[in-house]
This record gives structure tokens, sequence and C-alpha cells, in this order.
């Protein structure tokens, strides 16, 4: 099978098309033939070495397409269903992946593959973000980080339907339109805006929470958009790591709380994986989230995927056509 393999860490240009045999399940596994595979900030910073994983390796944790081959003991899943999964294992950049059947969730037939893959990952990242990380409720001040990205379009509207006042952080008026078509209330350009003044601007106290997914360029801004007592949720490195920070730095802004989660600790288990899935599902089925249809390139592009990813050319999500 056609598969994008992985020997040494770098640009975009390391990743490289190859045929690799097509394995057989094993016990508690299933074979995803793969209909989209999902391009996410994380397959860039593992592609680069800011997060270390062992090489030779295939890259991707993210697809959606049809059970055509099942292991012993599976009874989660049959031949033909159709699935979605983002937890890995890594090496969705394929054609087809042996995934556990513990990792995979049914999908429902009324979401097309390209909108599963582009948005499971997202999605769930959202979801956890917003009711668990930090729980929005009706009344609080939120910041969005890269409001116009994938994560950053769900949350907008998650967080709204929540009856948040949400205000997004965008690079450019074009991506402020789109945060606004979203139902954000308020946008900051950072081209032009001093974010930490703008948010205090508009909250009087600050925000009580920030998502920041950007890192480095926005981390100290971050910190200072909020309130006392207020959360900053650092989940991403899209400018970088973001910098070393003294606890003391905390305490002086208000005695503010900083966390740095990542998904896997929130559905790390089936029951924790389905009830996540579950209500993104919910959302989408009811219209409160609407999915942008994603930016399509071939595998053989993925390559061209990951240089648009980060050079943030990109609204929305991206998936690749195996």
């Amino acid at each position: 099978m056609k598969a994008i393999r992985l020997e040494q860490n770098g640009g975009p240009e390391v990743l490289a098309l190859a045929d690799i045999p097509a394995r057989e399940p094993g016990a508690g596994e299933v074979r995803v033939k793969h209909h989209a595979i999902g391009v996410n900030f994380i397959d860039t910073y593992q592609r680069s070495g800011l997060y270390k994983i062992a090489l030779p390796s295939g890259l991707g944790l993210e697809a959606a397409g049809i059970v055509d081959a099942i292991g012993d003991g599976v009874t989660r899943f049959k031949v033909g269903d159709r699935v979605v999964y983002a937890s890995g294992p890594i090496g969705a950049y394929a054609e087809s992946n042996i995934v556990k059947a513990a990792q995979a969730v049914k999908l429902p037939d009324a979401i097309p593959f390209d909108i599963a893959a582009a948005s499971l990952l997202k999605g769930m990242t959202a979801r956890f973000l917003l009711r668990k990380t930090f729980r929005v409720e009706r009344g609080h001040d939120v910041v969005i980080h890269a409001a116009a990205g994938g994560v950053g379009q769900i949350a907008v509207q998650w967080a709204k339907q929540l009856g948040a006042n949400v205000i997004a952080v965008v690079g450019s008026d074009a991506k402020a339109e789109i945060a606004k078509s979203l139902g954000a209330d308020h946008t900051i350009v950072t081209s032009r805006d001093d974010i930490a003044k703008r948010v205090r601007e508009i909250t009087g106290a600050g925000a009580h929470v920030v998502y920041d997914s950007v890192g480095k360029d926005t981390f100290m801004a971050s910190l200072d958009s909020l309130r006392p007592l207020g959360m900053m949720v650092s989940f991403g490195n899209a400018s970088g790591p973001p910098p070393d920070i003294n606890p003391l730095a905390l305490s002086q802004r208000g005695s503010l709380f900083l966390t740095r989660p990542t998904m896997f600790h929130y559905t790390a288990t089936v029951e924790q994986l389905d009830e996540t899935a579950a209500d993104l599902f919910d959302v989408i089925a009811k219209g409160a989230v609407k999915i942008a249809t994603p930016a399509r390139y071939a595998l053989t592009d993925a390559a061209q995927a990951h240089r648009d990813l980060e050079a943030r050319k990109t609204t929305g999500s991206l998936v690749l056509a195996p």
C-alpha cells in the first residue's frame, strides 16, 4: 500500500511516499481502509522533532474509512462499519492503518468521511477544552486564539452555543470575518492590536479563560489578558514552544491557573472516548457546530499540506485523499 514515511526529522521535504506491506490486524485490532486522512499541527511537531517519535516512522493520527478486517476478540466493530479515529497509532498518512478497536468510534451515516477526518481530533479537542479543562458557562469571557483555524472554528461556535462572550484572536482581517461569521462577539487582529489591552477594553476585568494554541508569540499576552483566578490553557505551539515561566508570574497576575492539556488524557478509556465523540457528533447533528468543507490534498502532496499549514495559509481543516 502507499504510505508517507519519515526517515529523519526536518521540514516538509522529509516526507516521502513509499510502498509498504499492508498488515493484518492482531487481537483487539481492526484494519481501516481510509477514505480521508486528517492533517493536524501535532503531525508537524512530530515531523520536525519538537515532539519526539521513534524513527523511521509513518505519520498522522486521524482518519476515517471502512473496517475491512478485524482481529481476534473484536466485538466493537464488524467488517463494513464506518469508523473514524484520532488517537493513532501513528501512521494514518497511508491507504490503511491498523487501529486498536478501543481507539476508534463508529461514524454516523449522516457525517461524510471528509468531515469526520477534518473534525474528530479538532472537535474532541474543543470539547475537552470547553467542557473539561475549563468548563465554559453562560456569561464567561472566553479568548480563543487561531480562531479561524481547525480547532478555533469549532471552539468559537461551541463556546457561543454555551452562552460565552467569545473573543476571537486571528492573524488577518479576512480571518476576522470568518470568526465573526461563526458567532464571535469580538475579534482581535494580531498584526495591529495589542491583545491584552483589547481584551481588557472588551471585558473590563479580563478574561475568565484563554485558549492559546499559538505558543511563543502570544503566551505572555495571553497571561496578561486574564482576570484574577483566570485560567491560561496552552494547548499548542504553532509559533514555537512557549517561554519558560517562573510560577511567581502567575501569582503576580492574580493567582492565575496555567495548564498544558492533551486530548489523550481526556479520552484514555473507551467510555471517555465514546462520550467525547458522542458530544461532538451531537452538536454537529444539531447544527450548533458547522464543519467547513476541508481543503483536500492528495496523499502524494502531504509535504505541501504541511507547508501551507505551517505558513498559516489555510483556514479550517485539511485532509489527505489516499
